[in-house]
């Protein structure tokens, strides 16, 4: 006799399993029967809601040769900010990602991104290219305002500078 005959799979796993299976298809159906209200996008909500941009901004990034980010209007070319090595490292992420989901697509690296303020005080980012949409909230209030300061008038507390080698500038 083999050791799988000796010794069967556990019934209350088997049974747990199966009973989490079960109740993702319940509520999947329920949903797409509309026994139960799907969860709302943040642009659905905004609609709902009349909110409406108070501000936008198209930007480029564009990578320089010492490893700054110059964030660029795309509207007039100028420079809105340069971010420096070891700043703004969300910023960094983001469009890390974004530029990664582009060169997939083989898409222009230099069609701008859309920055929204809206006036319910959230941020969006969107890739003119693709229509992917970040909810810049959603990655917490100190990432959200990494974004909101490359907004004029913006009221987000200056950045804290971080030196590489000797931590916070305290």
């Amino acid at each position: 006799m083999s050791e799988i005959n000796a010794q069967p799979f556990p019934r209350g796993a088997l049974l747990t399993a199966g009973a989490m299976v079960s109740f993702a298809l319940l509520l999947t159906s329920a949903v797409r029967l509309g026994l139960v209200n799907p969860v709302h996008t943040a642009a659905q909500v905004r609609i709902e809601q009349n909110v409406v941009a108070e501000q936008r901004l198209d930007l480029r990034f564009l990578d320089t040769a010492n490893g700054e980010v110059l964030v660029q209007d795309a509207a007039d070319g100028s420079t809105v900010k340069l971010v420096k090595p070891g700043q703004s490292n969300f910023i960094r992420g983001v469009l890390r990602g974004l530029a990664r989901d582009r060169k997939m697509r083989g898409a222009d690296s230099s069609a701008p991104f859309v920055l929204t303020r809206w006036s319910n005080g959230e941020l969006s980012l969107v890739d003119s290219i693709s229509g992917r949409r970040l909810e810049l909230a959603s990655f917490g209030d100190t990432n959200r305002q990494a974004f909101d300061r490359l907004l004029p008038g913006s009221k987000a507390p200056p950045e804290i500078e971080v030196s590489p080698t000797r931590g916070f500038g305290l």
